[in-house]
Formats: structure tokens, C-alpha cells, sequence
């Protein structure tokens, strides 16, 4: 059986069974396919299980929309973020180069990188919306590395499942599954605007996650631990968003 016609059959059996017989057991065949958010639990629990499970079968390869240079917001909004620390100050003094993304988990070549050395890998971008849950949104050209690439210079383990990225700022971290991971349009983000990607914006680099709302986006990114198991990290529901109600899968 082919990869869409086994996603068709598991997303099909995931409506008939929720049509038929209740929210419940759809969730626990989507279970069976490894179909269910972190943060599923509770009464909606079992709705959350199965709007993850028929994004992941049906949209897993969709594209976020992209936009004309002519469309991009000028200026772009920059959301209020947190006081810069003493150790932040220090290295924005230094242009970042002292600036490190740490690489760990389940890989095969653990590392750190420097924002030169990601920049030295081929470069992709997009022109796209980056739309927060309280209602602001705008357009901007991103350009960085795709991750999925910087996963193969790692060489990421077949039993991984997440990556989870984590923020300079303080008590800030997200994590996204492997098909998110490794979506085309998933970067490392250190330019925006045909510029570097200012400190408002998250400089040096931030995660780029079109897909889902904005949250996912981490700013001030240094550390990626590719896992198997989520529930390893905070509260077990795949995010801080999360631990204060937002969803774990914010598709868009």
C-alpha cells in the first residue's frame, strides 16, 4: 500500500470512527499510528488527538502561503520581548560571534555551531506570515538554513520524533514533531528583510515555523536536543506555550 493511500485509509477511519462511535475512539486508533500531541488530555483531549492525526495524514507536505516582495509589511511588527540579560548584552556586543546553537539528543554528531558556520550552509528563505493567537500579523522574507538540514549534518537516530528548541531567554523552549522538523519550509532563521535578523525580530537566530502560529517561532535560539521522548521536558506537554494553555500543534 502506498504512503497516501495508507494516510487516506488511516484519516478516513479517523472520521467514520468519530462520526460513528465518539471522539474517544477515534483518538485511541489515532494513538495506534502514533497520530497524538503531547498535550493531549483532558475533555478535548480526544478532539485535539484527532485534528493532529488528520493535519499529519493529509496535510503533512502542504505548504504555508507565500507572498510578493510587494506585500511584505513595512515596517514589520516587533511583539515586546523580554530585557536583555548581562550574558546576552555580551554577546550582541560582539556581533554574536560568540554565539552557539548546541546540538544534542539523538544524533549521531553532537555539536555546537557558530551563526557563521550556519550561514555557510546552503540558504533557503521565504516570503510568509508569521500570525500570533492575540490577532497581529505580518509579512516578512526569511532567510536561514532549513533545519532538516542542519539534522543531516547531525545525523539524527530513526527512533527520534521531536526536536526541541530552546531559548537564551529565560524559561522559553518549543518543541515541533519530525515531520514539522524537516518540512522545506522550516529554517533556523538569521536574516530577515534582506537584513540580519535584529534582536526585536529574535537575532542572532530564531526557529521559523510557518506552519503554525506564531509562538512556535522561538526567539533567541541556542540549544536543539532531538528526542523520542517528549514528555522528558518541563510538564511533558511539549512547550512552556503549552504549560499555560496554548496547543501544542498550532497548525495554521
Amino acid at each position: 500500500m502506498s504512503d497516501s493511500s495508507r494516510r487516506n485509509l488511516i484519516t478516513g477511519g479517523l472520521a467514520a470512527v468519530a462520526g460513528v462511535t465518539g471522539l474517544g475512539v477515534a483518538a485511541r486508533l489515532a494513538k495506534k499510528y502514533g497520530f497524538v500531541p503531547p498535550d493531549a488530555g483532558g475533555l478535548y483531549g480526544p478532539g485535539e488527538a484527532l485534528n493532529y492525526a488528520t493535519q499529519r495524514a493529509l496535510a503533512r507536505h502542504s505548504k504555508a502561503r507565500e507572498f510578493s516582495k510587494s506585500q511584505i509589511s513595512r515596517p514589520p511588527f516587533a511583539n515586546e520581548i523580554a530585557p536583555p540579560s548581562d550574558a546576552f548584552k555580551k554577546l550582541q556586543a560582539r556581533g554574536f560571534v560568540d554565539w552557539r546553537l548546541t546540538i544534542d539528543g539523538l544524533v549521531e554528531r553532537p555539536g555546537t555551531f557558530s551563526v557563521a558556520q550556519l550561514k555557510s550552509y546552503p540558504s533557503s528563505g521565504h516570503i510568509t506570515e508569521i500570525a500570533c493567537e492575540e490577532g497581529w500579523s505580518y509579512i516578512a522574507e526569511w532567510n536561514g538554513v532549513q533545519l532538516s538540514h542542519v539534522l543531516d549534518v547531525v545525523g539524527v537516530q530513526p527512533q527520534a520524533k521531536y526536536v526541541v528548541y530552546i531559548s537564551m531567554e529565560p524559561d522559553t523552549w518549543d518543541s515541533i514533531d519530525m515531520n514539522e522538523a524537516r518540512h522545506p519550509q522550516t529554517l533556523i532563521a538569521y536574516g530577515m528583510n534582506d537584513n540580519e535578523l535584529t534582536v526585536a525580530h529574535g537575532g542572532p537566530l530564531r526557529m521559523r515555523v510557518p506552519r503554525q502560529l506564531g509562538y512556535k517561532s522561538v526567539k533567541f535560539v541556542n540549544h536543539l536536543t532531538v528526542t523520542d521522548d517528549i514528555k522528558k521536558f518541563g510538564k511533558g506537554l511539549g512547550s512552556v506555550a503549552s504549560e499555560f494553555g496554548y496547543k501544542w500543534f498550532a497548525g495554521i
